[in-house]
């Protein structure tokens, strides 16, 4: 088998029992880390260091799976509150993130589902320019959901 040392430097083809005294001395463990090749090819390392850096490298990878940002307006929502978080949206597209836009509606405020069409409308022509309409405006419960990706190039 075809061992490296713990700094990474090769050690050369040895057998078993050498690479197992090799890693006795330098107080490692003796890990195979390619079994398919010819000859396998082992690593003298940490292997409890070596699992907790594995675990960690995966732990990372999945944590940030969607970059979809939220934003929520209600129908009775006031002109200076709508552009600011229409500048939030905005941002959020020009970053390269996915926006769901969402109106939430209480009590009486479900009969009128054409006020949230009419807000979630004027959010997608206020930022037409860095981001398009993925999902049209539905209602889902008492919200009514659009949602807005950004633009290539």
């Amino acid at each position: 088998m075809r061992v490296i040392g713990p700094n990474g430097e090769q050690l050369g083809v040895m057998g078993v029992r050498d690479a197992l005294v090799k890693a006795a001395e330098a107080e490692l463990d003796l890990v195979e880390v390619a079994p398919t090749s010819v000859p396998p090819v082992c690593r003298i390392i940490d292997y409890g260091k070596y699992k907790y850096e594995q675990q960690k490298k995966s732990r990372g990878s999945h944590r940030r799976t969607s970059d979809i940002k939220g934003m929520r307006f209600s129908p009775k929502i006031g002109e200076h509150d709508f552009q600011v978080k229409a500048r939030h949206v905005y941002e959020f597209l020009h970053e390269g993130n996915k926006v769901r836009a969402s109106v939430w509606f209480r009590g009486r405020e479900m009969a009128y589902p054409r006020a949230g069409e009419h807000l979630l409308a004027r959010l997608a022509d206020i930022v037409a320019d860095v981001g398009i309409v993925e999902r049209p405006p539905l209602m889902e419960g008492r919200n009514m959901i659009m949602i807005l990706t950004p633009k290539k190039g």
